[in-house]
């Protein structure tokens, strides 16, 4: 049974909570599936204002925030929107929009026009995607029982970096951090002329890697069957690795990639509210996209974190068609998407893959993805998924040789 806290200091007085406290308590509605049908997925499914108006009363209804006289006159009504209660959650929506959390959009898109209010979808803005990147990323650390991070400090020296490192004898291949007074007291007393490679001294510096990473997310069918939605879990991943990224590894990149009967780059603003669909598994084409999206950068490591829960089912033939085989591993699929790890492995790309599934022929696949790229292998929960992640993100380039 959920825990349930209780506001006392806010009953009656709804109109008092501001707007970071409200998108905290309905950050898994804003990102969940709750308007799909995990039978019938609709990948081009929006939330509208209706959809936010019941997550707002659904999550004040759980914390007990709502009066008992005034939650009663609400059930009671008609129309729950002409209620004081429904006034109050209206407001609610008004803050919201007026804070910049949320922007309402019309079909027409002109932001306004004839029809129900309730009719109008909402987007979340920039700030609200990055509230909940900083939410997230804050509840899966207090997980970890980390409270911040920071650089991507390797366990190894470089010279010729960020000279904080200690002194060391010149070897061939060092840059030329010279260390100017233990070389010249090395030689001072027997004369330039007689200087020797073994009198010079560097000082070493600790290197500070950067990394090109791609995200891979799983939006076929599968990541919401089976009673469990695993698809939000990954998507509040992704956004606190975004948030992590931006905000303690400003020399680093992130991209994210949905990938399901075919593969595409999304923003990370679009992320939030990506849908299932009634979708096969095109593993070969992420990782494909994944590659091209890579090999735009210049970074020390380049890795592909890939978050799935199904087999490779679909693929992409030379004339656009999708070929697609939902039953057991296919050779046909198999084989092309082996092709493209074994093409990840000779850019030097990593794949570490964080599965949410532990299917017999799903876990052979993985470990034959993880052996050829030299990656990882993560069979998780969607409990867990992110701590793992995290983890792994930040402590996989202390193992980079200099």
């Amino acid at each position: 049974m959920a825990r349930v806290t209780r506001y006392s200091k806010f009953e009656g007085e709804l109109d008092q909570l501001e707007s970071s406290e409200l998108m905290q308590m309905i950050q898994e509605a804003l990102l969940g599936q709750g308007m799909n049908d995990p039978y019938d997925p609709d990948p081009d499914a929006r939330p509208s204002m209706d959809d936010l108006f019941d997550a707002i009363l659904q999550a004040l209804a759980e914390r007990n925030m709502i009066p008992e006289e005034q939650l009663m006159e609400a059930m009671q009504a008609d129309d729950i929107r002409e209620t004081g209660l429904g006034q109050q959650i209206q407001r609610l929506m008004d803050r919201l929009q007026q804070d910049g959390f949320i922007r309402k959009e019309f079909e027409d898109g002109e932001g306004g026009g004839a029809g129900d209010p309730g009719d109008a979808k909402f987007q979340l803005t920039d700030k609200s995607i990055d509230f909940l990147g900083y939410k997230s990323l804050r509840d899966l650390m207090g997980g970890l029982g980390r409270s911040s991070a920071g650089s991507h400090d390797t366990r190894e020296y470089a010279s010729g970096v960020e000279m904080t490192g200690e002194l060391k004898g010149y070897e061939f291949g060092d840059t030329m951090n010279l260390d100017t007074t233990a070389t010249l007291g090395n030689v001072i007393s027997k004369g330039f002329d007689n200087l020797e490679e073994s009198d010079l001294v560097i000082r070493q510096a600790e290197y500070n890697s950067s990394a090109a990473t791609v995200v891979l997310l799983d939006c076929s069918h599968s990541m919401i069957l089976y009673g469990e939605d695993r698809f939000t879990p990954a998507k509040q991943v992704a956004l606190a690795l975004a948030h992590l990224i931006r905000t303690q590894y400003p020399g680093d990149t992130v991209k994210f990639v949905l990938f399901h009967d075919s593969a595409e780059e999304v923003p990370v603003g679009k992320l939030a509210q990506a849908q299932i669909g009634p979708y096969h598994t095109n593993t070969a084409g992420g990782l494909r996209l994944a590659q091209q999206l890579l090999k735009r950068e210049n970074k020390d490591m380049k890795q592909i974190v890939m978050i799935t829960d199904g087999k490779p089912s679909a693929l992409t033939l030379p004339d656009g068609r999708i070929y697609k085989n939902a039953y057991g591993l296919d050779p046909y699929v198999l084989g092309a998407t082996l092709r493209e790890v074994a093409n990840c492995r000779r850019s030097g790309i990593q794949v570490n893959t964080f599965m949410l599934a532990r299917d017999p022929d799903l876990v052979g696949f993985v470990r034959r993805v993880s052996e050829m790229t030299r990656g990882k292998a993560y069979f998780t929960t969607p409990h867990n998924i992110g701590q793992y992640v995290l983890m792994d993100f930040m402590t996989n380039k202390t193992k980079m040789i200099n």
